[in-house]
């Protein structure tokens, strides 16, 4: 017996119809400023409160990174899971505490950690404030291939628990294709595994740049983490300053941490729109957008934590798309301008955040 599978309609009305359907859906849901106020946290079954800045679960859907922040409260402990993709997490406010993997570190206001995919996990709070933090994960990356997995084991002793799924030693002798990647898959997992988990904010180091800011790395391969490939960096901006223009594949996100401004959003250098940011918004800027950030204030400087997207998505891009570059800037005297000269920039003591 034979059968026959029909769309009645034809691939090419499909296909056509179903692209459209995604872009207009994504335009209908794009943001460019979150503001703090309209982030609405709710109990959870874990034992703390969280809220959406942008992901699906917050009807922001995104495809590459989500934001999401959350708040325990004293002498709270929450539930311990897992699940298949890693999450950059930045302290806030309150001070408390990440286990991952039976291994506990301070998260206070400024400080950072990285919580490898598959690695146990939860929070807790022995202090008298309200311990919050902000989390971004590569979940949506994981979601748009099926493989978003999530294992939540209630407040199971860590002893219990099951590993991270093994994986063959990379020892296999041979030089066939099977042997070489398992060579390959398990130095990547050993590499993976022995990565940096926590960066202290007094560890931090500001270094001036080009593009009239001072910045350093919070998470990422360049300082010992081994994550799936977004990173975390912090800028500031002088007082009545602004960073100089550029644009660039993938989507970039900025947590305004303290200060005041605006930012210039357009697909050409004049003609697009200014947006105003304050503490405890989160800024999206779009894929190859001309970007600029400005200061508005002139007696105080402002601190922003960006996440970019993945390293990989990138080098990936970059092939596809080669020879177009993926980060363009204008030439140097315009950038120099634009930025005006950092080194006259007086620079206040690095403070850790505070919040409210």
């Amino acid at each position: 017996m034979s059968t026959k599978t029909t769309t009645k309609t034809s691939h090419y009305h499909q296909q056509k119809a179903r692209r459209a359907k995604f872009l207009e859906d994504w335009r209908a849901n794009h943001r460019t400023i979150i503001r703090s106020e309209d982030v609405q946290l709710a109990e959870t079954a874990r034992g703390m409160r969280t809220g959406v800045y942008m992901g699906e679960d917050g009807d922001n859907p995104t495809r590459s990174i989500d934001a999401l922040v959350h708040e325990v409260d004293q002498g709270k402990v929450t539930t311990i899971h897992r699940h298949s993709w890693d999450v950059m997490v930045f302290g806030v406010g309150g001070e408390g505490w990440l286990e991952i993997d039976g291994q506990r570190v301070r998260l206070a206001p400024g400080d950072s950690a990285h919580l490898p995919a598959w690695a146990w996990h939860r929070s807790g709070n022995d202090t008298s404030a309200t311990f919050r933090y902000l989390t971004f994960s590569s979940e949506p990356m994981l979601a748009t291939m099926g493989m978003s997995i999530l294992d939540d084991r209630g407040h199971e002793p860590v002893e219990n628990l099951p590993g991270r799924p093994e994986f063959s030693a990379p020892d296999a002798a041979g030089d066939d294709a099977y042997a070489r990647r398992l060579r390959r898959l398990g130095n990547e997992q050993q590499k993976r595994r022995s990565g940096r988990l926590h960066t202290d904010w007094d560890e931090l180091e500001m270094l001036n740049t080009p593009r009239g800011t001072r910045t350093t790395f919070l998470l990422d391969r360049a300082i010992g983490y081994q994550a799936s490939g977004i990173t975390m960096a912090m800028f500031e901006i002088g007082q009545g300053r602004q960073q100089s223009m550029h644009r660039h594949a993938g989507e970039a996100w900025l947590y305004v941490v303290e200060g005041a401004g605006h930012s210039y959003l357009g697909t050409e250098p004049e003609g697009g729109e200014n947006h105003p940011w304050k503490k405890g918004d989160l800024i999206v800027v779009d894929h190859f957008l001309w970007h600029q950030h400005f200061n508005d204030s002139k007696e105080n400087t402002a601190r922003v934590v960006r996440i970019h997207m993945f390293d990989s998505l990138l080098e990936t891009m970059r092939a596809l798309m080669d020879p177009r570059v993926l980060f363009e800037e204008p030439p140097d005297h315009i950038r120099d301008a634009q930025a005006g000269d950092v080194n006259t920039v007086v620079w206040p003591e690095l403070d850790r955040p505070t919040w409210p």
